[in-house]
């Protein structure tokens, strides 16, 4: 399982986003201002910040979460 983590630095509710992430060991963040972010966000069809995308070893897409912040339990009943 992955949490794929879309940010910029210039996203308002991105710090948020990072905060919810780091409460998961298996997230990965990625910068959409730099190439292997922007490169990630094609491949997930990511065009806003914040945004998560959680995947399977199988790199399947389990849930996504696009343009906002969800809450810790949100992501933990996907992740289960």
């Amino acid at each position: 399982m992955l949490l794929k983590v879309f940010v910029k630095d210039e996203c308002p509710n991105c710090p948020a986003a990072k905060e919810v992430a780091n409460q998961f060991p298996f997230s990965k963040l990625f910068d959409m201002n730099e190439a292997e972010g922007l490169a990630e966000a094609a491949f997930h069809s990511v065009l806003c910040t914040p945004s998560m995308v959680l995947v399977d070893d199988a790199e399947i897409v389990v849930h996504s979460w696009r343009c906002r912040v969800p809450r810790p339990t949100e992501i933990a009943n996907y992740a289960a």
